[in-house]
């Protein structure tokens, strides 16, 4: 198939295949006499996989990790958890930082009179004046 087919059998936009092509997640497929990349059902698989995988936030080289994972019939599942882990130690961290900036900006913004007064706390602390 094409590469507008493998994108609508995959879900993965053709700029994205392009891209996985040529950081190597994905193997460059054979080319038609024509020129056109020739992808297979396995291809299409492989790119479902990437895309899931980005869906739930894993960067590329976790990507690729979990691709080799996934590849090898020998791994151990320890190993594929592991990558799991680490990814959700990582968000946990991210969910912690984005709870603190909201909490923040909830006191800022509650501590705004907002009226037609130009003084303001949130630009106060923007500016690092804390006036």
């Amino acid at each position: 198939m094409n590469i507008g087919a493998a994108s609508d059998a995959s879900g993965v936009s053709q700029r994205m295949i392009r891209h996985y092509e040529k950081i190597g997640l994905v193997p460059a497929p054979p080319r038609r006499g024509s020129g056109y990349r020739d992808y297979s059902e396995a291809d299409v698989h492989r790119l479902r996989f990437i895309a899931n995988a980005r869906d739930l936030g894993f960067p590329i080289d976790d990507i690729r990790a979990l691709l080799g994972l996934w590849s090898d019939r020998e791994r151990s599942s320890a190993d594929v958890k592991t990558v799991a882990e680490a990814r959700v130690a990582e968000l946990a961290r991210k969910i912690e930082t984005l709870e603190g900036m909201r909490r923040s900006l909830v006191y800022l913004a509650g501590s705004c009179h907002g009226e037609d007064r130009p003084d303001c706390p949130i630009l106060d602390r923007l500016d690092g004046s804390g006036r």
